[in-house]
């Protein structure tokens, strides 16, 4: 798959579904990944960290993996998140990825350590010598604390297999930065739900996307009104999914996505520890803004998206 022609539209970073013992549940997480693809997702990206990937085994994610390309079918691309501890354990998760099927990967600066730019950049570079499937590069400073910079990206033009970067800083600026650095080299993607119509304004082809899990039909035609310029349309379905969008900015995300999944009937709540949850007052918010948006989803304009299902 040519990564400039199918990394675009919304790609859900998938849940992954667990069982009541907190072991892996490959079938629930199909469920999820089929009715996804059902509704008219761009593309998928398992394992990334609404994914829960640092609370994976390397089996596990292998069998996650092989679970989202045979759901899949070819019919979407399938890309693997890699937020491993060591380059050399990253590298790994790249290969079997690669050996799983994968179509590409998303890959963070190593996890838990907050690396020095020159650290990260060799990081990055030892991954993509393990494979050569195509990369985007994941930038969430506010998470990770790492800060992959326009000026870093630019250095690594000469890694052929990096293709792409997945912007979750808030600054969408950066999106114009990269692009007056370095042309049209990387596939500019928006990684953070609350800034998506301005990413796409400014250039962002993709949108790795949180509430797309929940809402994916609304996620899509959001994405491709603004991109189509149409913001007349777009603009009132922003102002319904916004006070959705802003749970993907928090540090409980994941926790929050998948009490809204179970909220409107798409998986689990379940998250492994050390996420635990949602309890008390921060639940009662989280499920009143979904329920809020459940009861006043917007009626969407046509935007080409496939016919649902009978």
């Amino acid at each position: 798959m040519d990564p400039r022609q199918r990394w675009k539209g919304v790609f859900p970073a998938v849940t992954t579904q667990f069982r009541d013992d907190f072991s892996l549940d490959a079938a629930a997480t199909a469920k999820v990944i089929g009715a996804l693809i059902d509704d008219g997702v761009s593309g998928l990206v398992v394992g990334g960290t609404v994914g829960e990937n640092t609370a994976l085994t390397l089996a596990e994610k292998q069998e996650l993996v092989e679970t989202a390309v045979a759901v899949s079918a070819g019919r979407v691309p399938v890309i693997v998140g890699v937020a491993e501890y060591t380059t050399e354990f990253a590298a790994t998760t790249a290969r079997m990825a690669a050996k799983a099927g994968a179509h590409g990967l998303m890959v963070l600066p190593a996890m838990v350590y907050p690396a020095k730019p020159r650290e990260t950049l060799v990081h990055f570079r030892g991954v993509a010598s393990a494979t050569d499937l195509p990369i985007m590069l994941y930038n969430n400073p506010p998470a990770y604390r790492t800060d992959v910079t326009p000026t870093m990206l630019a250095s690594l033009t000469d890694v052929d297999t990096i293709v792409a970067f997945k912007e979750s800083s808030g600054d969408t600026r950066r999106i114009v930065d990269v692009r007056n650095m370095t042309g049209d080299r990387f596939i500019p993607l928006c990684g953070l739900d609350d800034v998506v119509v301005e990413s796409v304004l400014l250039g962002a082809v993709g949108w790795i996307s949180g509430m797309s899990n929940i809402f994916p039909r609304e996620g899509e035609t959001l994405f491709r009104l603004a991109r189509d310029r149409r913001l007349d349309e777009a603009l009132p379905i922003y102002d319904w999914f916004m006070p959705l969008l802003h749970l993907d900015a928090r540090p409980d995300l994941v926790q929050g996505i998948k009490l809204a999944e179970h909220i409107a009937g798409r998986g689990s709540l379940l998250t492994r520890p050390p996420r635990l949850p949602l309890e008390g007052a921060e639940r009662d918010e989280v499920e009143a803004i979904v329920r809020k948006a459940l009861a006043t989803r917007p009626a969407l304009p046509d935007v080409g998206l496939p016919p649902l299902a009978q």
